[in-house]
């Protein structure tokens, strides 16, 4: 949806309008198909490269803008969130060094890009989900600043409501509200084209479906968000909900998200997915179209479809169909949405390789995919590797249940190979980046699996934003080096740049894991609580979860002591009567040096965290101790490394 000229459809005359160049634009494919416009004797291969920025300290730095101030021309372009850009890379016919080619052109642009962020004070990161994001970060205020992306937000808006509810459970559970779609910022992606002949597109349309579970399974990269592990490609679950135009009403009507893996083979043509998503989608968004495609088709000169491709990139379909013209000649292409972005150049060129290997090489294999693969399995195949990766079992042709790692290795690979092979691709490239997938898959270490792995062991003797910092940190420096994922140690604390806590906001350190009560609970309650759980601070909450009082250890202290200097024997009493009420808040979004400077100047020794009027977290003498232990950690090491250097 890269079309700047789009807009939100703010009336009844605005949908109408577009929808009539919609309509207008179907026509005219069905006629360029009818009379043989496409091109078909050269075949085209090509990339976009989706990103990160992240600042000195590893967290998203949103300054899209003045990255592609310094890039100048060329084939960059901004998302919808400050803190990503893409790369687009030119197109390379689908023959001999192809891969290789692109991996040079990828690693590349990427060098470029890491440059000129560099001298911006930042670097890149190619990730599925950044690490180290915060809710913060995906507040609206982070919108890329251009017209088509606050008018999609909009759209959203107006068809689903302000207010989001993201539920995914994993190894975690996130349950979260957000008053922006902006949350679909946290993916990055790496997708691939293929070009296809307009005879061929049925088939090959149905493989891509079909392969999409096994070539994600392989390449999973976003096992984080929020700092909650989730599912192995987290981006999967949370593009699905934070997109998700649907009401309640909707889901009991079984109508399809607008992010959707479809909902049967295709038996058709490429016309029956465009007409299906006008059938099923609702105009999200506009353009001043300026073409008349009637009189283009008379002349002989192929149209843009502006309008039909402004509506194709609103329905977010994990195998996107594609209508291009290159060199004055139309064609069809199939977009590889599935992919995340990363671990490495080297590891994306791979799955391409392999991707592009089974796109060729599965019609041999099998003549007609639909009559052995139940398209409900295929589409439960593709949500299962979302969420487990490698350790997926997939229900397979003619029913076979199969491992993930088993079909790769023992079926697929030998596939792509043989598809591979049949376009000349040079042996040594097929080599090289069908053996990075095998070994991959031999060592069962995907990103996802490195990423989870690091955290288990770093989170044991670390809090989670320097865990999820160090990630990041060895996430970057393993990048630069450019070995595939299979060949990485796991992150280790010394991977992290000097760590400054100074930069830290209340929601990264925050204890979030709270114990509370009702000011209508006894005191005898509280007591036993504070007790129990080893802590010395109680947020006393109303039934809506507002914050109404703290009590503290030494209240219920005080209080017992006054029963027992009185008469000795202690009379129940509630909560209310011993708690402050109204204690004094912090926002999530403040930073460290303004939490100490509240609870130096009021003297206090808990400050509850409140976001809406809700408790979210809370900051204790605890928390400071901990960053204090772990900045002393850090200078001893600091010291250490320039006494051995």
């Amino acid at each position: 949806m890269g079309e700047e000229r789009v807009k939100l459809a703010k009336s009844n005359e605005d949908v109408q309008r577009f929808m009539k160049n919609v309509l207008k634009d179907a026509r005219a494919l069905e006629k360029m198909l009818e009379d043989d416009w496409f091109e078909t004797d050269v075949i085209r291969i090509g990339a976009e490269q989706e990103l990160c920025l992240i600042d000195e300290h590893g967290k998203a730095m949103p300054n899209a803008m003045e990255v592609m101030d310094a890039l100048g021309d060329g084939n960059y372009t901004t998302e919808i969130a400050k803190f990503n850009i893409e790369i687009n890379l030119d197109p390379l016919e689908f023959k001999d060094n192809c891969l290789s080619q692109m991996e040079e052109n990828l690693q590349n642009e990427v060098a470029y890009v890491r440059e000129k962020v560099q001298e911006l004070g930042g670097d890149i990161l190619l990730t599925g989900i950044l690490p180290s994001i915060r809710k913060s970060d995906v507040a609206i205020e982070n919108l890329t600043p251009l017209p088509r992306y606050k008018a999609l937000c909009d759209a959203i808006d107006n068809m689903r409501g302000k207010e989001y509810e993201i539920r995914i459970q994993g190894m975690d559970e996130l349950l979260m509200k957000f008053d922006t779609p902006l949350l679909e910022g946290c993916n990055t992606g790496y997708q691939i084209h293929l070009q296809i002949k307009p005879d061929e597109f049925v088939s090959k349309y149905n493989i891509a479906q079909a392969i999409a579970a096994p070539v994600l399974a392989s390449a999973v990269n976003s096992p984080i968000l929020l700092g909650k592990r989730l599912w192995a490609e987290t981006r999967i679950a949370l593009f699905h909900q934070s997109v998700d135009t649907r009401g309640v009403g909707d889901h009991l009507r079984d109508s399809l998200p607008r992010v959707t893996f479809g909902s049967d083979w295709l038996r058709g043509s490429i016309l029956d997915i465009y007409k299906e998503d006008i059938s099923r989608y609702r105009v999200l968004l506009s353009s001043n179209v300026e073409e008349n495609v009637d009189e283009l088709l008379k002349n002989g000169i192929p149209p843009k479809l502006m309008a039909l491709n402004v509506h194709n990139g609103t329905v977010y379909r994990w195998n996107r169909p594609c209508y291009g013209i290159g060199g004055g000649k139309p064609h069809l292409r199939i977009e590889n949405r599935v992919l995340p972005s990363g671990p490495t150049v080297v590891d994306e060129i791979a799955n391409t390789a392999f991707w592009l290997g089974l796109m060729n090489g599965m019609e041999d294999a099998y003549s007609d995919i639909t009559k052995v693969l139940d398209f409900d399995n295929a589409r439960l195949n593709f949500f299962a590797a979302s969420k487990m990766g490698l350790d997926t079992k997939f229900i397979w042709t003619d029913d076979r249940k199969v491992t993930a790692r088993d079909l790769i290795k023992e079926e697929l690979l030998p596939i792509a190979r043989a598809g591979l092979e049949k376009v000349n691709i040079l042996e040594s490239d097929i080599n090289t980046y069908l053996g990075v997938i095998e070994d991959r898959v031999e060592s069962a270490q995907t990103g996802s699996y490195w990423v989870v792995k690091s955290y288990g062991k770093l989170i044991k003797e670390n809090n989670r934003e320097q865990t999820l910092s160090t990630i990041t940190g060895a996430m970057a420096k393993n990048q630069q080096k450019g070995e595939p994922v299979h060949k990485w140690g796991l992150a280790r604390i010394e991977d992290i740049a000097f760590w400054r806590p100074s930069s830290l906001l209340v929601e990264e350190f925050m204890t979030t894991d709270l114990f509370t009560a009702r000011k209508d609970d006894l005191i005898e309650f509280a007591s036993n609580l504070l007790d129990w759980r080893r802590i010395r601070y109680i947020p006393i909450e109303d039934d809506q979860k507002h914050l109404v009082g703290l009590v503290s250890m030494r209240m219920v202290l005080r209080e017992y002591s006054k029963a027992v200097n009185e008469d000795g024997e202690y009379k129940s009493h509630a909560i209310e009567d011993i708690m402050i009420n109204n204690p004094i808040t912090i926002h999530p979004e403040a930073s460290i040096i303004e939490a100490m400077e509240i609870m130096q100047d009021q003297q206090i020794g808990c400050l509850p965290v409140v976001k809406n009027s809700r408790l979210v977290g809370i900051i204790t003498e605890d928390n400071f101790l901990n960053i204090s232990r772990r900045l002393i950690k850090a200078l001893a090491n600091e010291n250490k490394n320039k006494k051995e250097d």
